[in-house]
């Protein structure tokens, strides 16, 4: 098997990344068998390199190769191209013409961009995979090639597989080595190298000095996301060699020559008129959420004053909990001895619940705030009183405003202002209720 080292200097691969070594030494594993192969990457991180290095090392390296973009060829000529035609096929087909399956028989084939196969090409394309079978287009006479096959893409397969648009079991069919050639920003440890090597054949093919960058320019070459990979790296690299004045390059230097360097592509707004439209919308919102828990502690303050005025009864919690769960061995009911019923409790002021029961008191006066109920039937802790409260944000949110410009003698700038939004937003809103 060939050493790592020797197939990075005979094909140009530079870097030391341990996700590069695995998927090369993959490619160099899986070349010396006529297994079907799916390389997958991003776009630019070199998958047509593989694909050579596999046909290279292969049985088959004395026999043809081609790489075929399968996103650049039109969906009504690609059966044409791949399978050929026989004469009067179609409209152009003035003589019979041999595809790339027939033209390189026994040689490989890289079907780049795979994901752009349409359907139907898909279908013959497995065929040829499972039998070596395939028939030119307009004919009815079967064909056999013998051809090693090794597809990428750039794309999820299995997601356009969800989506109707790649068929399963060709993808099982090409998916029996799957190669993964990491993107650039995942081999930080090969970015300066690979583009000290660019710079180095620029500056032998324009016969000028190679560039040096200095230690933050580096650092800033090194910490960039590089989306379009080794091709975008390759890029930059030609671009300073070329419209640098200096050969030692700083930071700023950098940035000047090329602005995108800097960029990060971290989660960002994408529209900051919506954002700040919606920030002003979550401030009415959050105010109207702070008055509503203002009215709900007045309320809370006015059922406390209620039971005290009246002098109800209301136990404490260390009480209520003794009530209903006894801790004590005492407190435990023994066998044969009656339990104790309460069909009725004393009122219980709760942190999380305003509902208060009043225990029968037949001298006192009707208290209307107070709902009793002598049916045992219902739930023993008696009946309460429900206060059916509009919650609706909409309601609460147009009741703020009408407020606000009743206050404010209908001044539609400082009502804005005691709401803590735009004017504009104000109008906005106005309309949308159709307030006066």
């Amino acid at each position: 098997m060939a050493n790592l080292q020797t197939i990075k200097q005979r094909f140009g691969i530079v870097g030391q990344s341990p996700l590069l070594e695995r998927a090369l030494d993959t490619a160099v594993r899986v070349a010396s068998t006529d297994l079907s192969v799916l390389i997958t990457g991003e776009s630019g991180v070199g998958k047509e390199v593989f694909s050579k290095i596999i046909h290279s090392l292969s049985p088959r390296k004395h026999n043809n190769f081609i790489a075929i973009n399968c996103g650049a060829i039109p969906e009504g000529t690609i059966n044409s191209e791949l399978f050929g035609h026989e004469k009067g096929a179609f409209t152009g087909a003035t003589s019979d013409r041999k595809g790339y399956f027939e033209s390189y028989n026994n040689g490989t084939i890289f079907l780049d961009e795979i994901g752009e196969m349409p359907l139907d090409t898909q279908a013959f394309l497995l065929r040829v995979l499972e039998s070596g079978e395939f028939i030119r287009v307009g004919s009815s006479k079967v064909h056999h090639t013998d051809i090693r096959i090794i597809a990428a893409t750039n794309v999820d397969l299995t997601e356009r597989i969800r989506k109707g648009k790649f068929r399963e079991d060709l993808y099982y069919r090409l998916n029996t080595v799957a190669i993964a050639v990491p993107p650039l920003r995942k081999r930080e440890e090969d970015i300066y190298m690979l583009f000290r090597k660019f710079t180095v054949d620029f500056a032998e093919k324009y016969h000028i000095s190679p560039v040096r960058l200095d230690e933050q320019a580096r650092q800033l070459l090194i910490t960039y996301n590089w989306p379009g990979n080794i091709r975008e790296l390759k890029n930059v690299a030609e671009k300073v060699s070329i419209l640098s004045e200096e050969r030692d390059i700083s930071t700023s230097d950098l940035v000047r020559l090329v602005p995108s360097i800097s960029e990060r592509h971290l989660p960002a707004i994408a529209d900051k008129q919506s954002e700040k439209q919606n920030f002003q919308e979550r401030e009415i919102l959050y105010k109207l959420l702070f008055d509503m828990k203002s009215d709900l502690n007045d309320l809370k303050s006015l059922v406390i004053e209620l039971i005290r005025d009246n002098d109800l009864n209301v136990p404490d919690s260390a009480s209520l909990k003794a009530l209903h769960a006894p801790h004590f061995e005492a407190d435990i009911p023994k066998p044969g001895e009656p339990q104790e019923r309460f069909d009725s409790y004393p009122p219980v002021e709760d942190n999380h619940d305003e509902s208060y029961t009043h225990t029968p008191d037949h001298t006192a006066e009707l208290r209307p705030m107070i709902i009793h109920t002598a049916d045992k039937d219902q739930d023993e802790y008696g009946s309460v009183e429900i206060l059916d409260e509009n919650l609706s944000l909409e309601y609460h949110e147009k009741s703020l405003i009408q407020k606000a410009l009743k206050k404010n003698n209908g001044r539609r700038r400082d009502a804005a202002d005691d709401l803590g939004i735009s004017e504009r937003t104000l109008y906005r809103k106005i309309k949308q209720y159709n307030l006066q």
